[in-house]
């Protein structure tokens, strides 16, 4: 059975990977201050937003 990767209790169904809803809910708050980072390039500014053509009528 997995464990919870915030408390280490067992995991249940409605909320798995976690034990429970609070445990979600803090995992959510650490994607959300930026604690969790996925790896990759960094993107440089003009990358970011394409440029969309400005229309003429």
């Amino acid at each position: 059975m997995a464990t919870c990767p915030i408390c280490g209790k067992p995991s249940v169904a409605p909320y798995r990977p976690f034990c429970s809803k609070r445990c979600a809910d803090i995992d959510l708050a650490h994607w959300l201050r930026g604690d969790y980072v996925v790896p990759g390039n960094t993107a440089a500014d003009d990358e970011l937003v394409p440029e969309r053509p400005v229309d003429e009528e």
